[in-house]
C-alpha cells in the first residue's frame, strides 16, 4: 500500500459500500463458525487500518497483524487496540494457537501463496477454521490491482489446490456477483482507454463512487447476496471469492 493511501484507506474501510458489505457478509459467516466457541482466539492477518479487527472483536480475543510498519504507525492513535507487525509468510505463533485464522484480501499480495496457506493452517487449532477472501479472475485485472499491489487474482479451483489435505472445505463461493458484469465492463474500458476513467485519490476503483446515494445503493445490492451466502449456497461467479476450511486432526 502506498504511504499516501493510508488516510484514504482508513476512511474507505469504514464508509465505502464494498468494505461495508464485505464486512457484513463475513460477520454472518463467522457467527455460524463460532456459535459454539465463546471468547474465541482469532488471528486477523493483514489488518490494514483495523476495521476488520473491530468486527472480529465481537467474537473473542483478536490478535491483529499487518505487514506494513508505516500503516501500523499511521493508525496507532486512531484505534483502541494494537496491531502487531508481521507477515502471512512467517507467522510468529506456535502451532494450534487460534480458533479462527482470517486473511481478508491478503493472499493476493504475495507470490508464495501456498506458503501463506500452510502458515494459516499451522497456527489454526484442531477443529478451528481458516477463512479468507481474494479478488477473482485475471480478466478483471486493472489499475485497481496495481494500486493495491496485487500479485494475481484467483479462481476457486486455484484456492482449492493450495490447501493441506487436513483442511476440510466448509464453504467456498464467489461473491460480489450482482455487480460482476458492470465491474467487468468498467475495467475493460479503463484498460483500453485509461485516460477516460477518472478516479479520485490513489487511483483505485474505490475512488469511482462519489455519490452517497450510489454508495448506499451498491451496498444494499452487494449485501443482498447474503441471503444465499448465509444459507451456504455457492454463487457461480463474482468479483471476489470466499473460502472457509476446518482443520482436521
Amino acid at each position: 500500500m502506498d504511504k499516501n493511501y493510508y488516510h484514504e484507506y482508513f476512511e474507505l474501510e469504514r464508509t465505502h459500500w464494498w468494505f461495508l458489505a464485505r464486512t457484513k457478509i463475513l460477520e454472518t459467516q463467522i457467527v455460524q463458525l463460532l456459535k459454539d466457541t465463546p471468547n474465541a482466539s482469532i488471528l486477523n492477518i493483514g489488518a490494514a487500518t483495523g476495521a476488520s479487527s473491530e468486527m472480529l472483536s465481537k467474537f473473542g480475543k483478536v490478535t491483529s497483524i499487518e505487514y506494513e510498519a508505516e500503516c501500523i504507525a499511521f493508525v496507532k492513535d486512531k484505534i483502541s487496540f494494537t496491531i502487531e507487525e508481521g507477515t502471512i509468510l512467517d507467522l510468529n505463533y506456535p502451532e494450534n494457537s487460534f480458533d479462527l485464522v482470517c486473511a481478508f484480501d491478503v493472499v493476493e499480495h504475495v507470490a508464495e501463496d501456498e506458503l501463506a496457506l500452510k502458515e494459516m493452517h499451522r497456527v489454526c487449532k484442531i477443529n478451528g477454521h481458516v477463512i479468507l477472501t481474494v479478488p477473482t479472475f485475471m480478466s478483471l485485472w486493472s489499475k485497481h490491482d496495481e494500486v493495491n499491489h496485487h500479485v494475481k487474482r484467483y479462481q476457486l479451483n486455484e484456492l482449492k489446490a493450495l490447501v493441506q489435505p487436513t483442511l476440510e472445505p466448509v464453504f467456498l463461493s464467489y461473491f460480489n456477483t450482482w455487480l460482476f458484469l458492470p465491474i467487468y465492463l468498467v475495467r475493460q474500458f479503463s484498460n483500453a482507454l485509461p485516460n477516460m476513467v477518472k478516479r479520485s485519490g490513489s487511483g483505485s476503483d474505490f475512488g469511482l463512487v462519489k455519490s452517497q446515494f450510489i454508495n448506499t445503493f451498491f451496498y444494499k445490492l452487494f449485501v443482498s447476496e447474503n441471503w444465499f451466502l448465509r444459507k451456504r449456497i455457492s454463487l457461480p461467479i463474482g468479483v471476489s471469492a470466499l473460502a472457509i476450511w476446518k482443520k482436521k486432526a
